[in-house]
């Protein structure tokens, strides 16, 4: 089998790509390095590895084609091998990918093999496993429409191709400056109806380097060019899978839409400027307005539904801060809790067309909880206050026994600070808790604070705490510590809406502080 890899000046890591693929054995037969006209010095680097390394191949194109969709192609077409994977330059294969994905190709006499993804987050080392609900067991697929959940799965790295397949059914991304050809690509994948073979193993990391002075093009989402681009692949990816026929795979990939990108683009709504969030809301209703109703009937209860309908019924922007937390993951939804003067719950006094119902006939493990956090830092302690909502007598019917709290690191996700404490009923509206938190016992470090309230029959809902603003609340504060001398504690709120909080631990960690804010003022 073979494997493209294709960059653009990123002569920084091309050769650890490389390196990564020829690394996987006999099994890769060629490696071609597609260099899409850099300037840095890459093409030169990958020559002189190409002259000590007789698979690998570089292929250098004549002119910059601004996208990813060009170099991957080029590099299809000067395959050789049976078989095909994509590498982007600033990422790796892990050991042993290709021999998994080659054996469940082979073995299930399958068009496409597919393996779990793996985000990580750069230079935390943080790893996220990447749609990890399609990849928890061996499993072969005669069609796609087996398992509607692949359109989720948009990425065409973490997969083996059979060539043929792909230039049978003329299977190509789009040319030049396309963002997000990996979602039209993958349309055109499933279009084909491939027979699939899925593993659980590791075969893709994806590293994720936010701190980079050029984003990639998916984590550049900045302006509003990038929303709508991401709307008209999907818009592509619907009417691929539409024309070919597959009419339940194109309506899961408006699901999809609903689920994955108006949540994700809702939740950073609060970052942009007012002329970002006009032109995103007068384009995303542009775009629902599409939708039928068996697009609208498919996963009623999902949170993107609702976030959706608020969106499309609403001619400019309205409730961002409650739609950016029904947005999180898990939902939160916040009140007020209007119902119409027949009682139905409703989204609002202004929009009873817009119901709750759907939401609330869930099981209590997976309703959209709403828990409010403040984090007080004091010189004799931190205390910890939460305040559980009641959701149209949801909560109380279930009856809310404790909460346990803990604290994850930002950086490498183990767990401090581990309590339970029982809620305690505070009015009609809600139950309350109060725990001191060991801010010195967390360490230095950025730790995201998450939740687990427990009911009376045994059943337990895993949220995320809403932070309280305002008043000071999510101010910086000195503290002192016996352990460190003195702790910086930053209790703040992520671009979600969830509570965490910043440490730095001693006199150096404060210095540190006030030197990277100095940096940034000056810059």
């Amino acid at each position: 089998m073979g494997v493209v890899v294709i960059g653009y000046n990123d002569r920084a890591h091309v050769a650890d790509a490389v390196r990564s693929a020829l690394a996987q054995g006999p099994a890769v037969a060629e490696v071609v390095a597609v260099d899409d006209c850099s300037t840095d010095g890459s093409a030169e680097l990958l020559e002189r590895l190409a002259a000590a390394e007789p698979r690998l191949r570089v292929v250098r194109l004549d002119e910059n084609s601004g996208g990813c969709g060009s170099p991957r192609n080029a590099g299809t077409d000067a395959l050789t091998t049976p078989y095909v994977m994509f590498l982007d330059s600033d990422d790796v294969l892990p050991p042993g990918a290709v021999d998994a994905l080659l054996a469940a190709a082979t073995g299930a006499r399958a068009e496409v093999a597919s393996g779990l993804c793996v985000r990580r987050e750069l230079p935390s080392g943080r790893e996220q496993p990447w749609q990890e609900p399609l990849y928890t067991a061996h499993s072969v697929l005669a069609r796609p429409t087996q398992r509607p959940r692949l359109v989720h799965d948009t990425l065409c790295v973490n997969k083996l191709y059979r060539t043929d397949f792909l230039r049978e059914h003329g299977i190509r991304f789009p040319e030049g400056r396309f963002l997000y050809e990996d979602i039209v690509f993958t349309a055109r994948v499933l279009a084909a109806g491939p027979r699939l073979a899925l593993v659980p193993d590791r075969v893709y990391v994806w590293h994720v380097r936010r701190s980079a002075e050029q984003l990639s093009l998916s984590l550049d989402r900045e302006h509003i060019d990038n929303w709508k681009a991401r709307v008209e692949a999907c818009t592509l990816a619907y009417d691929i899978l539409l024309g070919a026929g597959q009419k339940e795979l194109a309506r899961a990939v408006r699901a999809k839409f609903l689920d994955h990108e108006v949540r994700m683009y809702t939740r950073e709504l609060g970052l942009r400027d007012a002329h970002y969030r006009r032109a995103w809301w007068a384009h995303t209703r542009e775009y629902l307005a599409r939708y039928d109703a068996a697009d609208w009937e498919l996963n009623p209860s999902a949170p993107g539904r609702l976030v959706a309908r608020v969106v499309l019924e609403s001619p400019e922007p309205r409730d961002l801060p409650r739609l950016r937390e029904l947005a999180a993951r898990p939902a939160r939804l916040l009140p007020p809790y209007a119902r119409t003067p027949d009682g139905v719950p409703v989204w609002s006094d202004d929009l009873t067309q817009i119901t709750l119902t759907p939401f609330l006939t869930r099981p209590v493990s997976v309703l959209p909880l709403a828990v409010d956090a403040e984090l007080q830092p004091r010189a004799r302690g931190a205390h910890l206050l939460l305040r559980l909502h009641e959701l149209y007598g949801r909560v109380a019917e279930a009856d809310p026994r404790e909460v346990e709290v803990t604290w994850h690191s930002r950086s490498d996700d183990r767990v401090r600070g581990r309590a339970t404490v029982p809620l305690t009923e505070a009015g009609a509206s809600g139950w309350s808790a109060e725990l001191p938190v060991d801010l010195a016992a967390l360490g230095a470090g950025t730790w995201d604070l998450r939740l687990s309230v427990r009911f009376a029959d045994g059943a337990q809902r895993d949220v995320t705490a809403h932070a309280l603003t305002g008043a000071g609340r999510l101010r910086r504060r000195a503290v002192a510590s016996a352990r460190y001398g003195v702790l910086l504690v930053q209790p703040y709120a992520t671009h979600s809406g969830t509570l965490a909080v910043r440490v730095a631990t001693g006199v150096r960690g404060v210095v540190q502080v006030a030197r990277g804010r100095l940096r940034r003022l000056f810059h």
